[in-house]
């Protein structure tokens, strides 16, 4: 059986993402795998953290004679066991996590204020209702 390492397109329209998969070469595109070695998002912005790959089985794949399609070898030349682009790879993903780290304590701060917000509205209603009564509430 002659093996395959390259791309199984998942995601939906519009929105791609790719799993990079070891699959006979007779199989479908998006057929049955053998092994998912690692995915590849090409809408994340930093273009140094959109492969993830498992090194070692990659490695494995390799020495057993698995054949790269063409762009998984680009992917592989950058990222692989003996990539080029490692050192940039390790510090484009801890700036994405910095980034999502940041949007996540904004969230969190807009959810806070949003809850401030509607306490004081409803302080406010509180107020105006107890207002309203004592002007109704007859003198003694």
């Amino acid at each position: 059986m002659a093996v395959r390492i390259r791309m199984k397109r998942c995601g939906r329209k519009h929105r791609p993402f790719f799993r990079i998969c070891a699959t006979d070469a007779r199989a479908p595109r998006d057929g049955r795998v053998i092994e998912v070695l690692g995915t590849y998002d090409p809408l994340i912005p930093l273009t140094d953290a959109r492969v993830t790959l498992n090194l070692e089985r990659v490695k494995y794949w390799l020495s057993v004679g698995a054949q790269p399609s063409e762009k998984v070898k680009v992917l592989l030349k950058k990222y692989g066991p003996n990539g080029t682009h490692l050192e940039k790879q390790r510090e484009a993903i801890e700036k994405l996590r910095q980034l999502q780290a940041a949007r996540k304590a904004a969230a969190q701060h807009a959810a806070v204020l949003a809850e401030q917000k509607k306490a004081a509205k409803k302080a406010l209603e509180d107020a105006a209702r107890a207002a309203a009564e004592e002007a109704e509430a007859p003198a003694e």
